[in-house]
């Protein structure tokens, strides 16, 4: 329950008589009523109001069932119009027996300054709540507002000095000493916006909400409940800021979570090293190995090696061996790892494709079924992709494309939602906004898993000069990019309790 949930529940609460205890002393609130119908008729007399010829009288009868007895001397009974129940001493009655209600008058939008400055002096209402500021007023005194007319109809609102009610405000003012503060929780808590008209622009007639039910307490019992709601709203607002902020953590829990298991999984704290393990340097030695064989095969280009090697010297600094030159990149490292892991650039470490997306008016590459075609739109975090939402023809993929992305294929997007993960369930081509990645000297696709989880964390880690405002990473920065490499085996063991953490 959030605060204006709350709050609405502690306004219900009042207009059922549940708030407060009721005092069996308080004049009821038939008295109240009597000397608003006396108010009434002596405003008439002065002809200051117009008498209504409808004006009802709702009362309990012998059999505790509700009637109304109308101008014209009907009576019927009214239980199915009740909404509650309500305490003795208090009464059911019409908002018109207990409010004058009048709409204001038109005002040109030319005449409404928005900040309040020399002869705009006085706040001018719409339908909608404050408009801004007039030279002139038409209300003087305390009211309460409610909206006719506009998105936030049925708004209620307690003004109190000179103002500008328009024709979408209607001022509300209450015969016999009501209180006004009460009028404002009671009339809030009626809801009044059920009663407007659907339409494009919602309205409500003020004839219509002259006839709703009222639930009428005494005289003294309003100061009380006022008083009881006055002390609670504070309550409430903290309530809320702490719930509002609860929700928030709630909402974030998971990928805080999820976050910091990563943080400890690439750090080596997730679980034990293991003595036995072949160090990662003997992993990125045989990935060369595989290197130089492709180059052999002629499927490798000799110039896409880079003899790159990562070490801790015994200054405890960190330098980068790349053929003859050594140079300390200390200030790139973002931690420490355990000593048999190693620091690899990614671009060493994996084989990538970037995508592509065929021309958009050529008809006959789309939506032809011949080959699923992924966006990032069909990618999900840690998601295994099944289907797409288009696909390319076997024309695009003869003209356009090249090899097909099978099966088990790591995908991530490095643009916009940058370091996304998912794996494909089906063959297919994607976009260029994703890269295909195909780790070396991978066994039981280990090394594929391991970068499933931990790429999301190191393609958003830090500041690359290489990103365009944070949300794209090119070829370069990507090649480049640091990743921590432990040994196989204990990358086996850190996606198992990635797993079973991530099931927790």
């Amino acid at each position: 329950m959030n605060g204006k949930q709350l709050k609405n529940s502690i306004l219900q609460w009042a207009i059922q008589g549940k708030l407060v205890p009721q005092d069996p002393n308080d004049e009821p609130a038939s008295e109240l009523l009597r000397k608003i119908r006396e108010e009434k008729a002596r405003l008439v007399k002065e002809g200051k109001i117009k008498k209504d010829k409808n004006e009802s009288i709702i009362y309990r009868g012998d059999d505790n069932s509700h009637y109304e007895k109308l101008a014209n001397g009907e009576v019927r009974c009214i239980d199915s119009e009740l909404p509650f129940e309500i305490p003795n001493g208090w009464l059911w009655c019409r908002i018109k027996n207990v409010f004058s209600m009048q709409a204001g008058k038109f005002v040109s939008a030319s005449d409404i300054q928005d900040e309040q400055a020399g002869e705009y002096h006085y706040p001018c209402y719409g339908g909608n709540g404050l408009r801004g500021y007039v030279k002139k007023y038409n209300n003087d005194g305390d009211f309460t507002i409610v909206g006719r007319q506009g998105a936030l109809c049925g708004n209620v609102q307690i003004v109190s000095g000179k103002f500008y009610a328009t024709e979408h405000a209607v001022v509300t003012d209450g015969y016999g000493q009501t209180n006004v503060k009460w009028a404002f929780y009671f009339l809030t808590a009626l809801n009044l916006n059920q009663y407007a008209t659907a339409t494009a622009q919602p309205g409500l007639a003020v004839s219509n909400i002259l006839e709703v039910l009222l639930p009428l307490p005494p005289l003294s019992e309003q100061h009380r409940i006022v008083e009881k709601l006055e002390g609670l709203l504070p309550l409430i607002k903290q309530y809320d800021l702490a719930q509002t902020q609860l929700d928030t953590l709630n909402n974030e829990i998971y990928g805080l979570l999820k976050k910091s298991i990563l943080q400890e999984a690439i750090q080596g704290k997730v679980v034990p090293q293991c003595v036995t393990d072949e160090p990662a340097s003997k992993l990125l030695e045989r990935i060369k190995d595989e290197k130089r064989n492709l180059v052999k095969a002629g499927k490798l280009k000799a110039k896409d090696i880079v003899d790159s090697v990562i070490f801790k010297g015994e200054d405890n600094k960190y330098y980068e061996h790349i053929g003859d030159n050594c140079v300390e990149i200390s200030d790139e490292i973002p931690f420490d790892i355990p000593g048999n892991w190693s620091w690899c650039r990614f671009g060493e470490y994996v084989k990538m494709r970037i995508g592509k997306t065929p021309s958009r008016g050529t008809s006959e590459f789309w939506n032809k079924a011949d080959f699923p075609w992924v966006s990032i739109s069909d990618m999900t975090d840690y998601g295994i992709i099944s289907e797409t939402k288009e696909s390319v023809s076997a024309y695009a993929a003869q003209t356009q494309f090249g090899s097909i992305s099978p099966v088990g294929t790591l995908l991530m997007s490095f643009k916009l939602t940058v370091g996304r993960t998912s794996i494909l369930g089906v063959d297919a081509y994607h976009n260029e906004a994703i890269i295909s990645i195909y780790p070396y000297v991978d066994v039981a696709f280990i090394a594929r898993n391991y970068l499933f989880y931990v790429l999301p964390y190191f393609a958003n880690l830090g500041d690359s000069k290489d990103a365009i405002k944070g949300k794209t990473l090119n070829s370069k920065s990507l090649y480049s990019m640091l990743l921590p490499v432990p040994p196989l085996q204990e990358q086996k063991r850190i996606i198992e309790k990635i797993e079973d953490l991530y099931n927790l």
